[in-house]
C-alpha cells in the first residue's frame, strides 16, 4: 500500500488555519480500533490532514491507502478491500464522497451491503472555500440509498463513540464529521448508539431535534426559551438513519411542538426525516424546519454562515415561537 512520506507529500491542514491545538479526536479514535482490530485499514484522498487520517498513515504505514484526488476511484478500492475481508474508513471532504462518487457508492457499497465506512468532513455551511465545498445535500443523497446507515456526532465529545457506532453496524455507514474548532473547549465523551436518539433536555413545551453542529445552538435555543419559562426538550439525533421513529412519535405526543434543526438544506435531510415519521403515524403535532433553506451560500466562518442563512440559535428560537403559535391557534 501506499505510504509515501515526507513534506512533498503533506497536504497542509488548512482548515485548520495555520492553529495548531485543534485536537485530532477521530484520528486518535481510530488508531485505537485499528490496534484492536487488525481488518481495518484506512483509505484517504489526499487530505491526511483534515481528515485526521495523517494518525493512522503513521501508526498502521501497510493499512493506508492515499487514493489521491479520486473518490470514485476510492470508493472501488474499498469495495474491493471490504470483499477481501477488510474493514475500510475511507475519508474526504462531505461533498465529495458523497456527490462526486455517488454511482460508485449505491453500486459497488451500498447494493452489496459491504463494512465500508464513509467519513466525510466539512459537512454543510461551515467552510470560507465556498459551495464547491459546501456539503448541503449529503445527507438527502445517502438517505436514499437503501443498506446506508447515516451517523452525525454532535460534536467532539461523540467523534470517539461515531467510530465505535460504525464499527457495530453490519453494512456501510456514512459518517458526517465537523473537527472542533482551535482552541475550543472538549466537553466529557459521551456515547453513541446507532438508531438511537439521546434525549439531553427534558421539556414540556416542545421538542427540538438537532444533528450534528445544530445540537450545541439547540441547547443555546432552549436557554434563551428557558429565559421566558418555556420548557423546550433537546433530542440530539445522532443517528439520521435508522432514525429512532419511536422517540420522535413519543415527544412529538407528549410536547406538541416539534422543531428539527440541522446544518443540511431542509430538502431530504434530518427535517425531511421526521416530517416523513410524524405523518405516516398520524401524529399530528405543531413542526418547523431550521436548515438550509434551498439555496447555495458563500464562504465564510462557520458563525458567520450559520447566523446568515438561519442555523443559529436565535433562527432555532424564532422557529419555536412560530410552531408554537401555530398549535396555540389550533
Amino acid at each position: 500500500m501506499s505510504t509515501t512520506r515526507g513534506e512533498n507529500a503533506k497536504v497542509a491542514d488548512f482548515i485548520a488555519r495555520g492553529a495548531l491545538t485543534v485536537p485530532k479526536l477521530y484520528g486518535a479514535a481510530l488508531v485505537e480500533a485499528g490496534r484492536r482490530d487488525a481488518r481495518i485499514v484506512c483509505l484517504a484522498a489526499d487530505l491526511r490532514g483534515p481528515t485526521e487520517t495523517d494518525l493512522f498513515a503513521e501508526a498502521f504505514p501497510d493499512r493506508f491507502v492515499e487514493a489521491g484526488i479520486a473518490e470514485a476511484n476510492m470508493i472501488g478500492m474499498a469495495a474491493g478491500m471490504a470483499r477481501s475481508g477488510d474493514i475500510p474508513f475511507l475519508h474526504s471532504f462531505c461533498v465529495f464522497v458523497t456527490r462526486r462518487c455517488y454511482d460508485q457508492i449505491a453500486m459497488q457499497v451500498a447494493y452489496p451491503k459491504l463494512p465500508v465506512k464513509i467519513v466525510g468532513f466539512l459537512p454543510g455551511l461551515t467552510t470560507a472555500l465556498g459551495v464547491s465545498h459546501q456539503a448541503i445535500d449529503d445527507v438527502a443523497l445517502m438517505r436514499a440509498l437503501p443498506n446506508m446507515t447515516i451517523i452525525e456526532p454532535s460534536g467532539p465529545e461523540q467523534m470517539a463513540a461515531s467510530v465505535a457506532a460504525a464499527l457495530a453496524v453490519d453494512g456501510p455507514v456514512y459518517l458526517r464529521m465537523k473537527r472542533p474548532e482551535a482552541g475550543a473547549a472538549i466537553a466529557e465523551a459521551r456515547p453513541l448508539t446507532p438508531g438511537r436518539g439521546e434525549v439531553l433536555r427534558a421539556g414540556r413545551d416542545g421538542t427540538l431535534i438537532a444533528s450534528g453542529i445544530s445540537v450545541a445552538a439547540a441547547l443555546q435555543a432552549a436557554e434563551t426559551l428557558a429565559a421566558e419559562g418555556i420548557q423546550a426538550g433537546v433530542v440530539n439525533m445522532a443517528t439520521v438513519k435508522p432514525l429512532d421513529n419511536e422517540l420522535v412519535i413519543s415527544l412529538a405526543r407528549e410536547t406538541g411542538v416539534i422543531v428539527v434543526a440541522e446544518n443540511h438544506s431542509i430538502i431530504g435531510g434530518l427535517g425531511s426525516a421526521v416530517a416523513e415519521t410524524l405523518v405516516e403515524a398520524g401524529v399530528a403535532t405543531a413542526f418547523a424546519r431550521v436548515g438550509i433553506a434551498d439555496r447555495f451560500a458563500e464562504g465564510g466562518s462557520t458563525p458567520y454562515l450559520q447566523a446568515k442563512y438561519g442555523l443559529d440559535a436565535p433562527a432555532i428560537v424564532t422557529a419555536f415561537r412560530r410552531a408554537a403559535a401555530r398549535r396555540d391557534r389550533h
